[in-house]
């Protein structure tokens, strides 16, 4: 029996999206963009049961902590580096 998921691109779902953005932003994580946070909704919040209602939705969204997404945020940073050349952090420790 397939789950019932809820489409969380639903435009009230984004609104809430956006709303705890600002939270986030004026509370603890100012460069914080909305692709961060959909991200982290995504792969961490979403990533093995989907909302299968509008208010399970915009509860996962309004339960987000900063310390979550900071977590996320990090573990992205590393993976991302370990992908990348040499030359690619050369900007960083004085290359040419």
């Amino acid at each position: 029996m397939e789950e019932e998921r809820f489409d969380v691109n639903n435009t009230q779902v984004q609104l809430v999206m956006v709303i705890k953005l600002q939270q986030l932003q004026r509370e603890a994580i100012p460069a914080l963009s909305y692709r961060n946070l959909e991200d982290f909704l995504e792969e961490v919040k979403w990533r093995r049961k989907h909302p299968s209602s509008l208010h399970e939705a915009v509860n996962d969204v309004l339960s987000v902590q900063p310390d979550a997404i900071i977590r996320f945020l990090s573990r992205q940073a590393v993976i991302q580096g370990q992908r990348a050349a040499l030359a690619d952090f050369s900007d960083l420790i004085g290359g040419n």
